[in-house]
């Protein structure tokens, strides 16, 4: 039997700060926690800023915000000591490895292990684990307190008794969970590098630029051009995932990075969280 009531989110960026949201305002207490406890007050703050704007959309009411704020409590790593732990922070294998074997070393071999990762995988995460079958992926998408898929990734080891108590824990959240095989950038991130790729071959060829594709793109049914969608998610973000992606798939041309991708984040321009990425998002 598996019981969830206190959760763990470890990193403060913005993956982390969406699933700190919708998890404390779907009703579990959590502890928020990153190496910088200024970003988790910072994240916070955000969160805030996230349901005032729902409020003044008519989508969540003052009490939700109230009862959101006073389920997150910043955290020191000690203080992971919880029931269902869910890491987001930097897409770097050995990172995660390092981050589960100290989250698995204070908890209780009843505690659930999931990462956030976007293309990393989950077997390989777990090889360091003593109990790898308490592991699994859980793959929030960016913005996580608005949009509504999750992955559910089972790896290799991960108890399947595991998988369906995780499913209802994701329509807790009231989101839409779909069950995924362990496999490279699992379902969502292998099919969208192609929208990231393609659009990035019509710039280096001159065909398209940026605000057209992104016009086109949304005239398409699409919420957000591929460039706009690039600057959320963040540069750099999305160029290590398109390398992890064209390594896993043993360097097939149609996963390579773009030289383009590779020089905005020579330049540190992130997108959104810097202020410049593909568009300028400074404040004049």
């Amino acid at each position: 039997m598996i019981s969830i009531k206190k959760i763990g989110v470890v990193g403060a960026g913005s993956m982390g700060q969406g699933i700190a949201q919708v998890c404390a305002s779907a009703g579990y207490t959590i502890s928020f926690y990153d190496v910088n406890a200024e970003i988790v007050e910072k994240g916070i703050q955000n969160i805030a800023r996230n349901l005032d704007q729902a409020i003044a959309k008519g989508k969540a009411t003052e009490e939700l915000k109230n009862s959101t704020l006073r389920n997150i409590k910043v955290a020191s790593f000690e203080d992971l000591k919880v029931d269902l732990v869910i890491e987001a922070v930097v897409e770097k294998l050995e990172i995660k490895k390092k981050i589960f074997a100290e989250l698995e070393r204070i908890n209780s071999d009843k505690t659930v292990f999931a990462s956030n990762t976007s293309s990393l995988p989950i077997s390989k995460i777990a090889e360091t684990l003593k109990i790898p079958g308490r592991f699994l992926g859980l793959h929030f998408f960016n913005p996580a307190h608005l949009m509504k898929l999750v992955e559910v990734i089972a790896g290799d080891n991960t108890d399947q008794n595991l998988v369906q108590p995780m499913v209802e824990f994701v329509l807790s959240l009231k989101k839409n969970p779909v069950f995924v095989k362990d496999s490279p950038g699992f379902i969502v991130n292998r099919v969208a590098r192609l929208y990231y790729l393609e659009s990035l071959k019509l710039l280096e060829e001159g065909a398209a630029d940026i605000v057209a594709v992104d016009k086109l793109m949304r005239s398409a049914g699409f919420k957000l051009g591929p460039f706009e969608l690039m600057d959320l998610i963040g540069n750099d973000v999305n160029l290590e995932v398109s390398k992890q992606m064209y390594e896993a798939f043993d360097r097939t041309p149609r996963f390579k990075p773009s030289p383009i991708q590779e020089e905005k984040v020579g330049k540190g321009e992130l997108g959104k969280k810097t202020g410049k990425g593909y568009y300028n998002y400074e404040k004049k």
